[in-house]
């Protein structure tokens, strides 16, 4: 489980550039606000963060549901290569995941209407409720993220946590946006941290592409075997 949360807050590292694409414009205009804007940005990723754990817990309890071997390899392959289309993209060398985010833009076309009506946000209760539904815009690094994490857990508590460590691992980029304005979005930017972050997301989709693959076998024999062993023993009973 350490390790998983390790590996969700990398990776709501490694797309930093990503969310600074996609949301990085709110996080600035938090800094020009005058008054308690460091207060109402905190509402605002916590509704964010808030969102992201509701998803994974729902799509925790979904795949959870669903006792079968062969419904985890492919949440795990679609994981791997969402985090790989991701990287390419970061790269700007491949641009297929806007196709992904289109589809979610339909359910973002019916939100967004409400989510501008809370642009300013006067109350810290109104920045909770911004961030939450800003956490349900398209985003390929969310998709990636929560396909990851329900084939990593299964379960709605564990699947939700990873999920939040996800959004853990996104606050740098969006807080600095905060505090330091467009300055953090230069440094992200950079061609060299663009390459770094793009990189790690293709090798981390590489990697959890090969390790499925040499575990597909396994896996599909384990639920056999469990699967026979349940069906013994309701022969016996």
């Amino acid at each position: 489980m350490g390790s998983d949360i390790l590996a969700g807050i990398a990776l709501g590292l490694a797309g930093a550039g990503h969310c600074l694409g996609m949301c990085g414009g709110i996080a600035i205009a938090f800094r020009t606000q005058t008054g308690s804007s460091f207060i109402m940005s905190l509402g605002y990723h916590c509704g964010r963060l808030l969102s992201y754990t509701l998803l994974g817990a729902l799509l925790g309890t979904a795949a959870g549901a669903i006792e079968l071997a062969s419904w985890t390899i492919a949440l795990r392959f679609i994981a791997g290569f969402l985090l790989v289309a991701m990287g390419l993209h970061t790269l700007e060398l491949w641009m297929g995941i806007r196709h992904l985010e289109a589809l979610g833009g339909v359910l973002w076309e019916c939100i967004a209407p409400l989510a501008k009506r809370l642009l300013p946000p006067r109350k810290f209760h109104h920045s909770v409720l911004l961030g939450s539904l800003w956490g349900l815009m398209p985003c390929g690094l969310i998709y990636s993220a929560l396909a990851w994490s329900a084939s990593a857990a299964s379960d709605t508590l564990t699947s939700g946590g990873l999920m939040l460590a996800f959004g853990i691992g996104t606050l740098p980029a969006m807080l600095g946006s905060t505090l330091m304005g467009v300055r953090t979005q230069h440094l992200l930017r950079n061609v060299w941290m663009r390459k770094s972050m793009g990189g790690l997301l293709v090798v981390a989709g590489l990697w959890s592409l090969w390790l499925t693959t040499n575990h597909t076998t396994h896996l599909l024999g384990l639920s056999q075997t469990t699967g026979n062993e349940q069906q013994a023993n309701a022969h016996d009973h």
